[in-house]
């Protein structure tokens, strides 16, 4: 028996989703439809809530409701060492670690020509705003291990040396080829103690 067009339907949506498989999605669509009305309303509710609320921080890039985020925002932060990272979710990575007590910084993505992506496309040039007014001794570049994150990090070291400014890389510990967001929280710490300066 094939399946409602709108749970197949419902399916495919749900297959989107990162780490969600043809199975797995399945499994939740059934569940979903099958579940109380109002179940499924608060969940829908929650999620459009979400995303309302969500936004970027006008200062690092990093997903918060207000702006500047708590990070940029706590005083207690050590605002010499600014962690640059890809993606917002990589913070929440770090941060989870409980191993920086730093800043950060989000680029959007990394440089990637076959895929479209220029310097320009990334928030290079809000970190060198934040290098002018900020007293940041070092950067911290946690970026992903492959090609494109080795290019983006040996280009952000190119472009952001200047003197009194230490740009180190997290060193060990990250699988080569995967991003933070599967990285375990000691892995995490041990990378970031690990780091080292990029010449």
């Amino acid at each position: 028996m094939a399946l409602p067009n709108s749970v197949a339907t419902l399916i495919a949506a749900l297959n989107k989703l990162p780490g969600v498989g043809p199975r797995s999605a399945e499994r939740i669509a059934l569940h979903l439809v099958q579940c109380e009305a109002a179940a499924v309303k608060q969940l829908a509710e929650t999620i459009l809530d979400a995303r309302e609320k969500i936004r970027s921080c006008e200062i690092c890039g990093a997903l918060t409701e207000q702006s500047p985020c708590p990070i940029c925002a706590d005083a207690r932060r050590d605002p010499a060492l600014v962690c640059v990272v890809e993606h917002a979710v990589d913070v929440l990575s770090i941060e989870k670690s409980g191993a920086f007590r730093g800043r950060f910084h989000v680029l959007g993505g990394k440089i990637s020509p076959l895929d479209g992506v220029e310097p320009e496309d990334l928030r290079i040039a809000e970190l060198e705003k934040r290098l002018a007014r900020e007293p940041v001794r070092e950067i911290i570049l946690a970026l992903s291990t492959d090609v494109e994150g080795d290019a983006t990090s040996y280009y952000l070291a190119k472009r952001l040396a200047r003197n009194g400014l230490t740009i180190s890389r997290i060193a060990h510990g990250l699988p080569a080829g995967s991003g933070l967001e599967f990285a375990d929280e000691l892995t995490l710490s041990r990378a970031l103690e690990g780091r080292r300066e990029l010449h």
